[in-house]
């Protein structure tokens, strides 16, 4: 999601910065135009005007795209979380029950969540107000406690049986 954020901030700043160069021109344009400017100069600074305003429209049309399909995509995904609310709970029970048999602390136990969640140790810890270095520590803990490689094997530990094989 926050690549989406940072798109859409993306997609805004340019859409800004279209306005801002259609608005200094329209504004030397009608000055120019007031002084008398030559007419090569003035198509010249029509033709940046066009494109900066084509510009500023592309950018907004794509701004507009993509908020329909970031809320199209919220949509869906409480729709699923909604008919599989069960479902989740209970694999969040379960989780927390293995958790718990490993012998995970509260700290570690809420890191490897978070590592299921797919978040990078450096957003785990901006999540959490601690160090990458402490973050990392935990999911070392949660990996040997657990007896699994890394990331990957804590999430096919959980996984792995709830997904369909390749033959079907």
């Amino acid at each position: 999601m926050s690549d989406d954020v940072s798109g859409r901030r993306g997609l805004l700043g340019v859409a800004v910065l279209f306005g801002a160069i259609a608005l200094f021109i329209g504004a030397d344009l009608i000055t120019d135009s007031g002084e008398g400017a030559g007419a090569g100069h003035l198509a010249a600074e029509l033709v940046v005007l066009v494109a900066a305003s084509f510009g500023l429209g592309a950018m907004l049309w794509r701004l507009g795209r993509l908020r329909r399909a970031l809320a199209d995509a919220r949509e869906d995904a409480g729709r699923w979380q909604e008919e599989n609310r069960d479902l989740v709970q209970g694999l969040g029970v379960a989780i927390a029950r293995q958790f718990s048999a490993w012998g995970l602390t509260d700290a570690e136990s809420d890191v490897g969540l978070l590592l299921l969640k797919g978040l990078s140790l450096q957003e785990i810890a901006d999540l959490r107000e601690t160090s990458e270095r402490t973050v990392r520590e935990q999911a070392r803990a949660v990996y040997r406690k657990s007896s699994l490689a890394g990331r990957n094997a804590l999430s096919a530990y959980f996984l792995e049986d709830l997904l369909p094989g390749a033959g079907g």
